[in-house]
């Protein structure tokens, strides 16, 4: 990480993905979870549209590792 500091570097990173960290579950949610916290997105529809990921699938996916989707605090916990 650069000064300034990492979570920043690694917005960017995220952002400029093609993919999401799909093999990864604790690594997904994290990211998902940036994007939102830093409001790169307004919410899990458009990160899953930018990223042209099915909604229902992703979460399913999510959930079998133990994360669920929280809508009022938009994010996975």
């Amino acid at each position: 990480c650069r000064p300034g500091g990492c979570s920043e570097q690694i917005g960017k990173d995220i952002i400029n993905m093609e993919h999401l960290p799909e093999n990864d579950m604790p690594m997904l949610a994290s990211a998902i979870n940036f994007l939102l916290r830093d409001e790169e997105f307004d919410n899990l529809d458009q990160i899953c549209d930018y990223f042209h990921k099915d909604r229902k699938t992703l979460e399913e996916k999510l959930s079998a590792a133990g994360f669920e989707y929280n809508e009022q605090q938009k994010r996975f916990i």
